[in-house]
């Protein structure tokens, strides 16, 4: 299957489940999506990745030891409540994200951000994959000064490891509590919908790109 191919397949499958979905369940309104209340429970912590299709972001946190769960959303845009059809038309800034609920006590911010890295294309300034766009792009929203330092150091080291072939485009900003969570039928979708998941995420290439970035444990 050719990247022309994919693309096409992937966008037609994307708006072909929105409808869907959408007919049997009502579009939210802008005015039902609200954003995350910023403090988390008390002795966990949060961190806010983007990496593409928020889809395929979800499974690589959900398994670790240490994550509480994780949430669908949007982050970096001048819109507020966004809608999905909002942002997957580019038109309101933001980057569609999964933010991560973790105990710190038993997992890191460091390793958080290792697991992001080794889940993204980091080289590619245009969107991730199939999916193109500046909603797709890459990025990592720090919650405080703390979070800032490490992210930076990360990608610091990682750009020295000479690993890639051309420098990151990955963003490093601050989130300002600027994050809405998506709505319902996004989140855990790799596990309501298991045999679409799949399909999207093969055709998409997602799989086969992060092998020749990182290798087939990536």
């Amino acid at each position: 299957m050719n990247e022309q191919f994919a693309r096409i397949r992937t966008t037609i499958l994307r708006s072909t489940l929105i409808l869907m979905i959408s007919s049997a369940l009502g579009i939210l309104s802008p005015g039902m999506i609200i954003a995350q209340d910023s403090m988390p429970a008390s002795g966990y912590s949060r961190a806010t990745f983007a990496g593409g299709c928020f889809w395929c972001m979800e499974p690589p946190f959900d398994k670790l030891e240490g994550v509480i769960s994780t949430t669908s959303g949007y982050a970096g845009g001048h819109v507020p409540n966004p809608t999905y059809q909002q942002v997957s038309a580019g038109s309101t800034g933001h980057a569609e994200v999964v933010q991560v609920l973790y105990d710190p006590q038993k997992i890191s911010y460091r390793e958080l951000l290792d697991v992001f890295w080794r889940n993204v294309d980091p080289v590619d300034a245009g969107g991730q994959f199939c999916d193109r766009g500046d909603q797709y792009r890459t990025a990592i929203f720090y919650h405080d000064a703390e979070q800032k330092r490490l992210a930076e150091r990360s990608k610091a080291i990682l750009e020295r490891s000479g690993r890639l072939s051309r420098s990151i485009a990955t963003e490093i900003v601050a989130l300002n509590g600027n994050f809405y969570s998506a709505e319902d039928y996004h989140q855990d979708y790799y596990i309501k919908n298991p045999l679409r998941y799949k399909y999207y995420r093969t055709a998409c290439g997602r799989d086969r790109r992060l092998e020749q970035l990182w290798g087939d444990k990536s």
